[in-house]
């Protein structure tokens, strides 16, 4: 996909990554519409982006209230005339013993990972097959293809969102719209300071920046990938999960004897 003129509505898009990825589509000439809560950072990014003589509009979203994925679709459709393409990038991690977190807590997760996503695709699908062309793009995670331990809550969500990519991408074949989902390993963003960090540092886990994540998700984006997983050779344990899962049972036991320790204390 040539991302030139393309109209491109981004969630999470101050955060880490999705920083990182709107300057990179703003080099490329996308028109960028970008979402987040925090207006202020919102704003900033906003005139960095059009110091690059690239069209930007910006949309203050609390993807937590209620309809805010029809707002959003709405918004960004009355500002640009259309949306060709969609990058779920806001994301909640989750660290610690499932049965200390509460319900509130996992509601919210899941709404953020995976409900908006849903959410926002079901709103915009009907014009980009009317168009017959779009893209609906979904960060997902390493986590999501295999299970690790104290991360429960948040692989379920990446799992469901790369089952909703495969069954959706399926559905939408021939009408002109795609699904990319796109897997980066653990990343070195502010979601992930605190105890995740120190336990990453612990088992010895690879990390990659933000700025690099973002180049392969702009690569995923222009060679209309399918599936695109970061990182070796997590990407290889991915497969060897799939078929022989109680290999990987094996392999992560002593780490997660090492990750239990922060677990308690997240």
């Amino acid at each position: 996909m040539n991302i030139q003129g393309q109209h491109i509505l981004i969630t999470g898009a101050v955060g880490g990554i999705g920083r990182e990825l709107v300057h990179k589509l703003a080099e490329l000439g996308a028109v960028l519409i970008l979402a987040d809560r925090d207006i202020s950072k919102l704003q900033g990014l906003g005139e960095e982006v059009k110091s690059r003589q690239c069209e930007v509009h910006i949309v203050p979203c609390d993807l937590l209230a209620p309809n805010a994925a029809l707002f959003l679709a709405k918004m960004a459709t009355e500002l640009t005339g259309h949306v060709d393409m969609v990058i779920n990038c806001a994301g909640v991690a989750g660290f610690g013993l499932f049965e200390q977190q509460s319900v509130e807590q996992m509601e919210m997760l899941w709404r953020i990972n995976l409900l908006v996503p849903m959410q926002l695709a079901h709103a915009l699908i009907p014009q980009m097959i009317t168009r017959g062309q779009g893209r609906i793009v979904n960060i997902g995670s390493v986590f999501g293809s295999i299970g690790f331990a104290y991360f429960t809550n948040y692989s379920a969500s990446k799992f469901g969102l790369r089952g909703f990519s495969e069954a959706l991408r399926r559905e939408l074949e021939g009408t002109g719209v795609g699904v990319t989902y796109i897997a980066p390993r653990y990343t070195k963003t502010a979601l992930n300071d605190g105890a995740v960090s120190l336990m990453a540092d612990a088992v010895g886990m690879n990390s990659d920046e933000p700025e690099l994540v973002a180049t392969h998700i702009v690569q995923a984006i222009t060679d209309d990938a399918t599936d695109y997983y970061i990182g070796w050779p997590e990407s290889l344990f991915v497969r060897i999960n799939s078929i022989f899962p109680r290999l990987v049972d094996m392999a992560l036991r002593k780490q997660n004897r090492k990750t239990h320790a922060f677990a308690v204390t997240a």
